[in-house]
């Protein structure tokens, strides 16, 4: 256990003290601000390699917009870490987002594999954009993932009766 695990009611995402933490950590604004430009980075890079598949023309596009998508998941994983570390007393895996954590290392692996297959060379154009849509396809499942705990947050603090400013 680590120092900040105290005990919570089954289902809460955070204790008292944990939202407490939460709310007094700039890291929760970091993550706040990443998350919503990376997803705009994602968008775009999307959109690039589409096109790429659909018509042949804009690889290096799509190859940049890629390289960029991933240092912002680089970027948001080391500062989500971060957070959890502020927040839960762990880098990785606090009970609270542990599956999350979890899936994010699989969205990670994915983009990793992308990134050095890219760079030694071992993969067709098009076996690349399909590494990058699979990686893709499960960055969507770990958003999804980070939405519900956002809601779920919220749905504690209603619970709780404090209010809706709450983030996760």
């Amino acid at each position: 256990m680590t120092q900040h695990m105290t005990s919570k009611p089954a289902g809460l995402l955070y204790t008292a003290e944990e939202r407490a933490r939460r709310d007094a950590t700039r890291w929760t604004l970091v993550q706040g601000l990443l998350a919503p430009a990376q997803f705009l980075v994602f968008v775009i890079s999307l959109i690039l390699v589409i096109r790429y598949l659909w018509t042949g023309e804009g690889y290096e596009a799509a190859t940049i917009s890629i390289i960029v998508k991933t240092c912002f998941l680089y970027v948001i994983m080391i500062t989500g870490a971060i957070w959890e570390k502020v927040v839960f007393g762990c880098y990785l895996f606090a009970p609270s987002f542990f599956w999350e954590d979890v899936f994010s290392f699989i969205v990670i692996a994915l983009h990793t594999a992308y990134i050095l297959a890219l760079f030694d060379q071992s993969m067709t154009t098009t076996g690349l954009m399909t590494i990058a849509l699979l990686a893709y396809a499960a960055y969507v499942v770990n958003a999804g993932q980070f939405i519900w705990k956002l809601r779920r947050a919220r749905l504690d603090a209603a619970t709780r009766g404090l209010g809706s400013e709450v983030t996760a």
